[in-house]
């Protein structure tokens, strides 16, 4: 799977839309007035399945709804044919996408179906809100469950060594000097051969950055403000560079790749690994024991008062303007973001996470990492990617926090060498502001 550049659901494949070989808006409604709804969808094996369950649960206590999958092949070409068959008027009823910052390239006023106000959203958590949403405009509801970013940990060696989970930078530190001094064990994983997993350290601080700069988002995507002037941004710089002085990382971390890596976390032979959760569930078939001895925190920062995750946000289901069913797709779109819609998910896709529904209960099975992920949630303190809340994603920052974590690039240098990596992807944009 590409993962270069990080668009981090695409390395948890939330992103597989491609060409599509039907086209239409659904049929008129038959005689007995069964109505039909296209839903295009991903390739992703969890996508696909999260999809099929949704529509035969829906199609089951909707009886005068039928909905047909189109199920297409992965990458950035479908990414091309979304935009041009909403352009053209000739998308499926209803669709899943990416959320966050990512929407505001569908030119949502024009293509989909404002939800504002509408009863469809009643059961949307309100914090999911702000990424489906462009120009004070809602367009879509959760399609699948939250992912997190930040620290994967083996929680039978935090057990042997009587560690308990940071709520600083200087307690996850104290944790890594126990774990080096008991020997035998990694206490921070790198895997830098797949250089995107690099930028965990980095893009998995920005509750931090959030908590300490509240309008870095908007300042950032406006040009006001930069990673190597912001203390608080370059404090993910700084983890990188941390860790690796104080020789945290395993032999070989240059040339180990993100299986090795996971592998080494799961059999307690590392104890951290910044990483996402949503990459476990492929582990449970070889290394049942994912699902209970690996755990999940954030990055810790400096105040423990603040101390929360980053989080990805779910990919949406949308309706495009073009239908011919708006009522019928509405209904599909309030049943998915129901407990009954989440419930359906659960029993065909082991969650790696919680729901952004309100009333949904993640199983007594779920992987212990979507429990300590619901913990935060259910506290407040989450923060989404910045890349949902900012349109730019420097090209080269997995190189760059690559020469970081191997202490070839001073951090601040690299913060400084993010900047204008950036720049010139804003004025590749047009924002304003650059």
């Amino acid at each position: 799977m590409h993962t270069s550049h990080l668009t981090l659901r695409t390395a948890v494949a939330v992103l597989a839309l491609a060409a599509l070989t039907s086209c239409g808006s659904g049929s008129e409604p038959t005689a007995d007035g069964t109505v039909t709804l296209s839903f295009m969808t991903g390739s992703d094996q969890a996508i696909v399945d999260t999809s099929k369950a949704l529509a035969n649960a829906f199609m089951t206590a909707n009886r005068t709804i039928k909905i047909t999958i189109e199920q297409q092949p992965g990458g950035s070409e479908g990414d091309n044919i979304v935009k041009t068959r909403l352009s053209t008027g000739e998308m499926t009823d209803v669709f899943w996408y990416n959320s966050g910052s990512l929407l505001q390239a569908l030119n949502p006023a024009q293509t989909l179906v404002d939800l504002t106000g509408d009863p469809v959203l009643a059961n949307v958590q309100p914090d999911y809100l702000p990424v489906v949403t462009q120009q004070d405009k809602v367009y879509g509801v959760p399609a699948s469950t939250l992912n997190a970013g930040g620290i994967l940990y083996n929680r039978k060696v935090y057990q042997q060594l009587g560690l308990q989970v940071p709520k600083t930078w200087a307690e996850f530190m104290a944790n890594n000097d126990k774990i080096k001094a008991a020997g035998g064990i990694t206490p921070v994983i790198g895997t830098y051969k797949d250089t995107w997993t690099s930028q965990i350290f980095v893009l998995a601080d920005f509750h931090n950055v959030q908590a300490a700069v509240p309008t870095f988002a908007q300042d950032y995507t406006a040009g006001k403000v930069k990673y190597a002037t912001t203390p608080a941004a370059t404090g993910g710089f700084q983890h990188l560079a941390d860790v690796h002085a104080k020789g945290y990382l395993n032999k070989g971390f240059g040339s180990a790749v993100l299986d090795q890596g996971l592998k080494m976390l799961v059999q307690g032979k590392g104890a951290h690994y910044a990483m996402l959760s949503g990459l476990l569930p492929p582990l449970l078939a070889n290394y049942p024991q994912t699902a209970t001895d690996v755990g999940f925190f954030g990055i810790p920062g400096d105040d423990p008062a603040t101390n929360g995750a980053t989080v990805w946000e779910p990919p949406a289901i949308y309706i495009a303007k073009t239908t011919e069913h708006v009522e019928a797709a509405k209904k599909f779109l309030a049943f998915v973001a129901s407990p009954a819609g989440t419930q359906a998910v659960t029993a065909a896709v082991k969650p790696s996470g919680p729901y952004r529904v309100k009333g949904s209960q993640l199983p007594a099975d779920a992987l212990q990492v979507a429990k300590d992920l619901q913990g935060y949630l259910d506290k407040g303190a989450t923060t989404p990617a910045l890349e949902f809340l900012s349109p730019i994603k420097g090209p080269s920052l997995e190189q760059i926090t690559v020469a970081v974590g191997s202490g070839l690039t001073p951090p601040a240098q690299g913060a400084a060498q993010y900047d204008k990596d950036v720049e010139k992807q804003a004025k590749q944009l047009g924002l304003a502001g650059w």
